[in-house]
């Protein structure tokens, strides 16, 4: 055998010998592990030798636990058994001893029924015939043939029962005719509390309505006789109409609040309904009546027919003058609010109901009437009515604004004309009185008009003032008014023409504050009964943000009137003084130059003057942003003249001082910050004061405000000291 032949077999018997000797010690640990869990397996086993014994017991025990169970549950059904027979025979017994008192009863009310109707003792005949009513007819028949020697007796009393109950609700209708013919309130209420013991409810209850509808009939023509009478001499006679209606919900309220623990004790509870419904149908009728009357004695069809002709542009007739439809809007909506809270209550007594006789709850009682009342007459007719007032409430809001609008004016020692206060009062009248209707719908329709109306209307007059802009010329607004209250100018004259614009510039900013305050009123006012409702409203004064981004348009348009002609001219002819002035200063120069101030002071001096004729004459958030623009103004503008200007180290010092008084100043004149409106000129001021052009390394970044120049805009500014040369500045790096 060759060498590698030896080694091979060598290395494949280590490899098996490896194996080998892995797997022994595998098998020789589990056997250690199988040997250290010996001693628990004997103990284990010994405890199971133990328990054997007590296992016998207890199985002996169990099978006598089983089998006195079994012989209990045997007992136990024997004893239900003989219960269920018990049960049985007590019911037999029962039934027995019912149709025994039901035979004696039986006797009791053909006697008791005779005598009583002999007498004319109606309520004991009829408690009598409603005991017989309620037995069980199918057992007295069967008692009758059970037993022989007594059926005819039986019989004979069932007939005769039978007889007296048909004779005695012919009694009981006749009566109670004749009792309503005589208007005997107390006999028609005697007769109706027994027909529920004739079991004769929806009879009973039908010709009690009647009676109750035509009490009501003529409650409601005595009143509308009584107002045709009187509508020229009564004290309420523009709204004598709606006291009408009020009366006449009031007087069927009334007639329910009454009648409801009548029907309620005798009938049992569920018959209401009936009782309201019946009524409601008389209501329908006199309702009708009076609106009827109403739209004939107001003339609404007149004025809606005017309203809708004139928005159609084919109106022949004269406008009417939107005061003479003040008081009748006034009318509609208390129409309106007597109607909703009348059917307010109507819903609260019937919810009040517990149940029906027949399982119904209540929720089932609310849909039933309020599917009665929109199909109804009452619904028709308000909601029509609803529909002319809407209609004549938008015709009074427009034409009312226009005409506040076509008498602006202004006042003296006021900041707005009379337009703004005349408008929103307006508005808000309208608003109010459309929610004293109680209807949402109504409201967010009178909302919508007015968002319409205060557009086209009221901020397309005050954009049309902006777009014509503040007039050129001679600025003092004080002399402006003071002249035009004199009645010494024109319309045509520029100074009226200035105080108007100014005050519609207030009109703008007080506008946009009113809107504000509506929103907020009218959703505290405004009373909504359902979630539904209350997302209604806020969705539709929504529509009102419109209106006050409209205001904000003619506000900045305005100002940027102002800014074209009242502040960039002005600023330009101050800024003239500067361009005369050297700025190239010699040390001397530059303590006369800081002495008298030759520039700033006249500068700032203007520009007081020119913010003193505004501060009085403009709102707080117009000055605010007047004093803003001027600020933007003059940082631009001033910006420019600088870069046309040379400067040395004492020129650009004193530049910087006097920029630094003008920041200073008009920090003092407004509350808000125009610091960062200043910010650019503040930092021309800045580089231009550098002793040398390396300097600016340190301020570039430094600012706690960022630069608003730019590298290149610095090299720029740079370029106007007259002692700092090109190269020096070109060597500069950000």
């Amino acid at each position: 055998m060759t060498t590698s032949a030896t080694e091979f077999i060598d290395a494949e018997h280590k490899a098996l010998f490896s194996k080998i000797c892995n797997e022994e010690d595998k098998v020789t640990r589990e056997l250690q592990a199988a040997m250290a869990r010996h001693p628990l397996l004997d103990a284990k086993v010994r405890n199971i030798t133990k328990v054997l014994p007590n296992l016998e017991v207890i199985s002996h025990d169990a099978k006598q636990l089983s089998d006195m169970i079994g012989f209990a549950s045997t007992l136990i059904e024997n004893v239900s058994y003989k219960v269920r027979r018990l049960d049985v025979a007590r019911s037999r017994v029962f039934e027995c001893q019912q149709r025994v008192h039901d035979l004696l009863d039986l006797q009791l009310c053909c006697d008791g029924v005779k005598s009583s109707m002999n007498i004319g003792d109606f309520e004991k005949a009829a408690a009598h015939v409603h005991r017989y009513l309620s037995m069980d007819q199918r057992l007295l028949e069967k008692t009758a043939d059970d037993v022989n020697q007594d059926s005819a007796a039986v019989n004979n009393s069932i007939s005769l029962l039978q007889d007296a109950a048909t004779k005695l609700r012919n009694i009981l209708s006749e009566k109670f005719g004749e009792a309503v013919k005589n208007d005997d309130l107390a006999s028609v209420e005697r007769f109706f509390k027994l027909f529920p013991l004739l079991e004769m409810h929806d009879q009973g209850l039908d010709k009690y309505s009647d009676y109750l509808c035509s009490q009501i009939q003529a409650f409601s023509r005595t009143k509308i006789k009584s107002t045709l009478d009187n509508k020229n001499v009564d004290k309420r006679a523009g709204i004598i109409f709606a006291d009408v209606i009020t009366l006449l919900f009031e007087e069927i309220a009334s007639t329910i609040e009454v009648q409801q623990p009548l029907v309620e004790t005798y009938y049992g509870p569920g018959r209401i309904l009936k009782l309201i419904l019946k009524l409601q149908e008389e209501c329908n009728k006199q309702v009708k009546g009076i609106l009827n009357e109403l739209w004939r004695t107001r003339q609404i069809e007149k004025y809606a027919s005017m309203v809708r002709d004139k928005n159609r542009s084919t109106s022949t007739l004269k406008p009417t003058d939107p005061k003479d439809l003040d008081q009748l809007l006034a009318e509609l909506t208390i129409i309106q609010s007597r109607y909703h809270l009348y059917l307010k209550f109507l819903r609260r007594k019937v919810a009040g109901e517990r149940i029906t006789e027949k399982g119904g709850e209540q929720n089932d009682l609310v849909a039933m009437l309020d599917s009665k009342l929109q199909s109804s007459d009452l619904c028709r007719l308000m909601q029509e009515l609803l529909n002319n007032y809407l209609l004549l409430e938008h015709f009074y809001m427009e034409e009312s604004v226009r005409k506040a609008i076509q008498m602006d004016c202004v006042e003296q020692g006021s900041q707005t004309s009379s337009m703004i206060d005349d408008v929103f009062f307006i508005v808000k009248k309208c608003i109010r009185r459309a929610s004293s209707t109680s209807n949402i719908d109504g409201v967010c329709v009178v909302i919508n008009n007015a968002c319409g109306v205060l557009e086209t209307e009221m901020c397309s007059a005050l954009m049309n003032t902006m777009k014509v802009g503040f007039p050129s010329g001679y600025l003092d607004l004080t002399q402006a008014y003071n002249v035009m209250m004199q009645g010494r100018l024109q319309t045509t004259d520029s100074e009226q023409s200035k105080a108007v614009f100014i005050a519609h510039l207030n009109n703008t900013d007080v506008g946009s504050e009113y809107i504000n305050t509506l929103c907020t009123s009218l959703v505290s006012e405004v009373t909504c009964s359902t979630e539904l409702e209350r997302r209604k409203l806020e969705s539709c004064l929504t529509g009102l943000s419109s209106v006050s981004a409209a205001m904000g348009s003619s506000q900045e348009l305005g100002l940027q009137q102002l800014r074209n002609t009242a502040i960039k001219p002005r600023v330009l002819s101050w800024l003239d003084s500067f361009s005369t002035l050297s700025h190239v200063l010699s040390e001397e120069e530059f303590s006369s130059y800081e002495a008298n101030e030759p520039f700033i002071r006249g500068f700032i001096g203007n520009i007081d003057n020119f913010l003193s004729e505004f501060k009085g004459l403009l709102t707080v958030n117009n000055y605010e942003t007047l004093v803003s623009i001027l600020a933007t103004e003059v940082n631009s503008l001033m910006e420019k003249v600088i870069m046309k200007t040379e400067f040395n180290r004492f020129g650009g010092l004193a530049l910087d001082k006097e920029i630094r008084a003008l920041v200073s100043y008009f920090s003092t004149a407004t509350s808000w910050s125009v610091r960062d409106k200043l910010a650019r000129l503040s930092q021309v001021g800045t580089v231009l004061n550098l002793e040398q052009v390396n300097e600016i390394s340190d301020y570039w970044g430094s600012s706690p405000l960022p630069w608003r120049l730019t590298p290149v805009d610095i090299k720029k500014i740079l370029k106007l000291r007259t002692d700092f040369s090109n190269d020096e500045i070109n060597k500069v790096h950000f």
